[in-house]
């Protein structure tokens, strides 16, 4: 891979490593345990709802956040856009997509099934 190339990637990724380490940040901020503080239990079901939404976008935020790190890592060992499962090149308007992945589709597809 070109160093350029590598560069401009690292850059991307650094990018969304920052934003969602940001956007965690503010989650956890935001984070309200008021539950069962209510005069009402429709109020009460409200707030149980909108904590488990906030709970999954958190643990989604985190999940994403480790597989920026780990498309870095690879990226400075040098397998950064090679199939984790038959060693092929990911295509890369895949990888330009979504650059951390790290299956190629057919791959990703024989998991999906």
């Amino acid at each position: 891979m070109a160093v350029k190339k590598t560069s401009a990637l690292r850059s991307v990724l650094e990018a969304e490593q920052a934003r969602l380490l940001a956007m965690i940040a503010q989650m956890e901020i935001e984070s309200d345990d008021s539950l069962g503080y209510s005069n009402h239990m429709a109020d009460d079901a409200t707030e149980a709802f909108e904590q488990a939404k906030d709970l999954a976008l958190l643990q989604n935020a985190e999940r994403l956040l480790e597989q920026v790190r780990d498309a870095l890592r690879r990226l400075d060992d040098g397998t950064y856009g090679k199939c984790e499962s038959c060693r092929k090149p990911i295509d890369p308007a895949r990888l330009e997509a979504l650059p951390y992945l790290t299956l190629c589709l057919r791959c990703q597809q024989r998991l999906e099934a």
